[in-house]
């Protein structure tokens, strides 16, 4: 579905296929009159036409010695419904590496041995970070606060603001004023 985006969003990204488009919403025109309205040679509109075609939103027929072109309007509606919808939309992402944004930060911020030379003091990077460090934490486990401090401490010294920032931001849950926590 990603390339008849792209051919979608190709055929309308021209200034010119554009005013064809919109004059091929009002009516049906031969290469000649869009030649003659547009200031432009008719081989170039029959360039643009053919584009508009590939595309699926414009469509011909044989008028006596012309070709008539409009817009298949119902194509447009249908294409512009599919392609638009949140499936659609997150199919053409799916290629993308999720996790990149992660992947950069914790190459900046952890040492060869997965240790961290510093905490970020940006919001967005220090949850990338906690991201990384709750991956130690089984999910089914609960670790008392000493174990967790252990299992911290592999990564920075400052395990109380690595294990509160981990509760805080919805990581890793704790009972009974820290006796016990687990990954949620």
């Amino acid at each position: 579905m990603s390339e008849e985006l792209v051919t979608f969003f190709k055929a309308l990204a021209d200034a010119n296929r554009l005013k064809i488009v919109g004059l091929l919403a009002e009516k049906a025109y031969s290469v000649e009159e869009l030649a003659a309205l547009l200031k432009l040679k008719p081989p170039t509109i029959s360039h643009h036409l053919a584009k508009l075609v590939e595309a699926g939103l414009v469509k011909s027929r044989a008028e006596s010695y012309y070709s008539m072109y409009q817009l298949d309007q119902s194509v447009l509606e249908s294409k512009a419904r599919s392609m638009f919808s949140q499936q659609e939309l997150s199919t053409v992402a799916a290629e993308v590496d999720a996790d990149a944004y992660d992947n950069k930060v914790i190459k900046d911020y952890s040492r060869r041995d997965g240790s961290l030379k510093t905490l970020p003091s940006q919001r967005k990077k220090l949850e990338a970070i906690l991201r990384y460090v709750v991956k130690a934490f089984d999910m089914e486990k609960r670790y008392s606060e000493k174990q967790v401090n252990e299992i911290l401490a592999r990564y920075h010294a400052d395990t109380a603001t690595l294990r509160r920032e981990l509760v805080g931001f919805g990581l890793m849950q704790r009972e009974g004023g820290g006796g016990e926590y687990w990954r949620v």
